[in-house]
C-alpha cells in the first residue's frame, strides 16, 4: 500500500487505502481545521519526536458502546463510596501533560509531544477537546482527554497516580455520554485495559459507517464543566 504525503491542502485520502497496520498518510499539520477533518473521516495523528507527522486509520477499530460498559465489583464499590471527585474541563492542561508523562511499553518515548499538546489545547479552547479529572484529597489523581464530534467521543489518552482514578473518570464519562445519547467512544487501538472495560473491535468499514451517522447530530461544543457536575 502507498503512504500518502499530505500538502497544505486540507484533504485526506480515503481511510480504506491505509496500510495493514493502519498508516495512511505523512505530513500536513496539526491545525484545528485539519484535526477536525481527520476525526470526521476516522483518521487520527500518532507519532513520536523522532518521526514525521503520521496519520492513522486502523482496521479493526476498538470502540466502546456506552451500554456495554463493564465495571468490576471493586470499581463499583470505589465509585459508590465516592473516593474520587470527578470533574470535566477544569484542568485540561494538567491532564494532557500528565498523559504525556505516562511510561510506554519498551520505554518508548511519548507520542504526546509538545506539538500535540499545543494542538489539542487549541481544540479545547475551541470547545471540541475535553478532559475528565479524578481528584483525591484535593489532588489530581487521574484523568483522560479526547475529542467530541457529533455523538462520538474520540478517546486519546489517560493517566493515573492513584489506583482506579482513571477508571473512575472513564466510568463517569461513559455515564455522561450515555445520558446525552452518544453512540460510542472511539478507543482507536486495542489494549487489554480498554477491553476489560467493555471495548471491542469492529471492522473499520462498520466504524466509518457508524461515525458518518453519528456526525449527523450536532457536536456538544463548549466546556462540559457545568453539565458534568449535575447529578445523573
Amino acid at each position: 500500500m502507498p503512504i500518502f504525503i499530505l500538502s497544505e491542502q486540507l484533504v485526506f485520502p480515503t481511510p480504506h487505502l491505509a496500510t495493514p497496520e493502519g498508516l495512511l498518510a505523512v505530513g500536513g499539520d496539526l491545525s484545528p481545521e485539519r484535526l477536525l477533518l481527520a476525526y470526521r473521516q476516522g483518521i487520527f495523528p500518532w507519532f513520536s519526536d523522532e518521526e514525521p507527522l503520521l496519520w492513522w486509520s486502523p482496521d479493526p477499530r476498538l470502540v466502546l458502546y456506552p451500554e456495554e460498559l463493564k465495571v468490576s465489583k471493586s470499581l463499583k464499590k470505589t465509585i459508590k463510596h465516592g473516593r474520587f471527585h470527578i470533574t470535566a474541563d477544569t484542568s485540561f492542561d494538567r491532564v494532557i501533560k500528565a498523559c504525556a508523562l505516562v511510561k510506554r511499553n519498551n520505554n518508548e518515548g511519548t507520542w504526546i509531544v509538545d506539538e500535540m499538546i499545543k494542538a489539542y489545547s487549541l481544540l479545547h479552547e475551541a470547545g471540541f477537546a475535553h478532559s475528565i479529572e479524578a481528584w483525591y484529597q484535593g489532588e489530581l489523581a487521574g484523568g483522560l482527554y479526547g475529542v467530541s464530534l457529533g455523538r462520538c467521543f474520540f478517546g486519546e489518552s489517560m493517566f493515573t497516580h492513584v489506583s482506579n482514578a482513571s477508571k473512575a473518570a472513564f466510568v463517569r464519562l461513559v455515564e455522561y455520554l450515555k445520558r446525552f445519547s452518544f453512540d460510542f467512544i472511539d478507543c482507536q487501538v486495542t489494549t487489554k485495559h480498554l477491553v476489560s472495560l467493555g471495548a471491542r473491535e469492529i471492522p473499520r468499514s462498520r466504524f466509518l459507517g457508524q461515525l458518518k451517522e453519528s456526525l449527523k447530530l450536532p457536536a456538544m461544543e463548549g466546556k462540559w464543566t457545568e453539565l458534568f457536575s449535575k447529578r445523573l
